[in-house]
């Protein structure tokens, strides 16, 4: 028998993919090509079983309904008229005459292991218990293997009724999971034939024709609304270029497919690419990049009991305290390198108090951060390797071609870095301004995501808090961070006598991986010069 084309919704549509060959064979409701519209993507299955005689068709062409798109043989003929049918409405008319009974008829699946890319894992985890209602992509179990551990979601919406698996136990692909009781027998929008013709199928047929239509036509042939857990990577595929058996796939399966390589035509992500991530998951252990937003390990022992020692009781960290803590152990990764200099900042003293209550008039204050802020950012343009991030090959690195320094402000929660933004066309009064607007958002808890991302180099400060020196960590990915000590006044000679002047105790920790010592040490010591004659950034 021929295949012909269904009726898409649209007057034609593109051939972008093939998915078959002769001599395949192929089962019903098996894609075979997928047809592409200015608006949408349709993955064409086929009415019966059979094997493919010819294909009728190229990639590229352009079809219409009716058009003969593959012979197949072995087919059962009276399956044929299904696919040919041009409205929607009639076969659900048909259903609810035919079987009003069905939807009231709910029948019991078990749930298997689906093809976890690995031989076998381990059940770490129960979800769900025995009574529980789940919706489909729904998770139900956790499994692990050496490396990772993924979350099983359930194909069906039920009430679960027994649970086969227990924790800790081995399970590979087939293997039941649980039995899922009040699943609807036909919950597919194909028409009675196919639906009596096949009652014992679990997986939900949605006609070409349904798939390419608004949701305003035809509501009823939406799309099971994910479960909350994969909403997230719902919305984040919705501008990769899949097909919605595939975007189904990830969606059971938790994947973005942002981060899946495609291998078919025109960048197109199979299945196969999706399983291949997976496996890849389950089967390679995590790099430092890309544990950024979860808890790097710290390597240490867990704490020994220390009850026989004393009382003692636990204090909850701060929020702020908790969410940096994956970001300070990336530390433990880089190599870093502290570089001490002191820059003579007497002179931009006497500037600084000379311009104070002229600013002070207009509601800024000025400190002499303000000054540094103009200094690094005018350096960094020339000592641009500071200014960059080391890429995930360890082979280049990524250069910034602005500058977006990181000020550290102390709050009552602790320590939050919102980003000056290109402080090199600012300024002084500018950079004035924007310090103490940023200070103030920070403390009133009033900063935004993108006033804390992006910064390039970053700089903090121990203010009038004390001390001599200190070594502050690289803020992962920048390469490099400078710390400044409170400022004192020393005897510096001046070849023929001591001169009380101004000494700022300069702090610059780098990443040795990047930067050398050579050139860390000239950066410290082109930044004390600039600080002892500002109008250097004028040359």
């Amino acid at each position: 028998m021929e295949i012909k084309t269904p009726d898409l919704g649209v007057e034609k549509a593109e051939v972008s993919e093939i998915l078959v060959k002769v001599g395949d064979k192929v089962t019903k409701n098996q894609s075979l090509l997928v047809v592409e519209s200015a608006k949408a993507s349709v993955e064409v299955p086929s009415p019966v079983d059979g094997v493919i005689e010819r294909i009728l068709v190229t990639q590229g062409q352009w079809v219409q309904e009716g058009v003969a798109l593959f012979t197949v043989s072995g087919a059962v003929e009276e399956i044929a008229p299904v696919v040919e049918t041009p409205a929607v409405e009639k076969p659900s008319v048909q259903v609810e005459q035919s079987t009003p009974a069905q939807p009231s008829q709910p029948t019991s699946q078990t749930v298997e292991v689906p093809d976890l890319g690995v031989d076998q894992a381990d059940v770490s985890e129960i979800l769900v218990k025995v009574g529980d209602v789940v919706t489909v992509g729904q998770s139900l179990v956790v499994v692990e293997s050496a490396k990772a551990s993924v979350e099983v979601p359930s194909p069906f919406a039920g009430t679960v009724e027994s649970i086969t698996v227990s924790q800790g136990q081995s399970v590979k692909q087939g293997m039941p999971l649980l039995v899922l009781g009040g699943v609807a027998g036909a919950k597919s929008n194909t028409s009675i034939q196919l639906a009596a013709s096949s009652p014992a199928q679990t997986a939900p047929v949605i006609q070409p024709q349904a798939v390419a239509q608004s949701s305003q036509s035809a509501p009823q042939i939406a799309e099971p609304k994910p479960a909350a857990l994969v909403v997230e990577s719902t919305a984040n595929n919705a501008d990769v270029y899949a097909g919605p058996a595939v975007r189904q796939t990830a969606r059971q399966l938790g994947v973005d497919l942002h981060n899946v390589k495609a291998t078919g035509i025109n960048g197109r992500i199979l299945k196969e690419d999706v399983y291949a991530y997976v496996k890849q998951r389950l089967t390679t252990a995590p790099t430092p990049s890309s544990t950024v937003a979860t808890s790097a390990p710290s390597g240490l022992p867990p704490l020994p009991d220390f009850s026989k020692w004393g009382a003692s009781h636990d204090e909850p960290l701060t929020r702020l305290q908790q969410v940096s803590i994956p970001q300070l152990s990336l530390n433990l990764y880089m190599p870093q390198v502290t570089q001490f200099d002191h820059a003579d900042i007497t002179d931009l003293e006497k500037l600084r108090i000379e311009l104070k209550d002229e600013y002070k008039k207009q509601g800024i204050g000025l400190t002499i951060l303000a000054f540094i802020a103009k200094a690094v950012a005018h350096l960094l343009l020339k000592e641009t390797r500071f200014n960059s991030h080391l890429n995930d090959d360890g082979k280049s690195i990524k250069v910034r071609e602005e500058v977006h320094l990181g000020i550290a402000v102390a709050t009552d929660d602790g320590l939050i870095v919102p980003v000056l933004r290109n402080p090199d066309r600012l300024s002084i009064r500018e950079i004035a301004q924007q310090l103490a607007e940023m200070s103030q958002k920070a403390r009133d808890k009033k900063l935004g995501p993108n006033d804390l991302a992006g910064a390039t180099f970053t700089i903090t400060s121990l203010g009038a808090m004390g001390g001599t020196g200190f070594t502050p960590l690289v803020n992962w990915p920048q390469v490099a961070i400078l710390g400044l000590s409170p400022a004192v006044m020393q005897p510096m000679w001046d070849g023929s006598a001591f001169q009380p002047r101004l000494m700022l105790p300069l702090s610059l920790s780098y990443d040795h991986r990047v930067i050398n010592g050579v050139d860390a040490a000239r950066f410290a010591r082109a930044l004390a010069v600039l600080l002892g004659d500002l109008r250097r950034v004028l040359l």
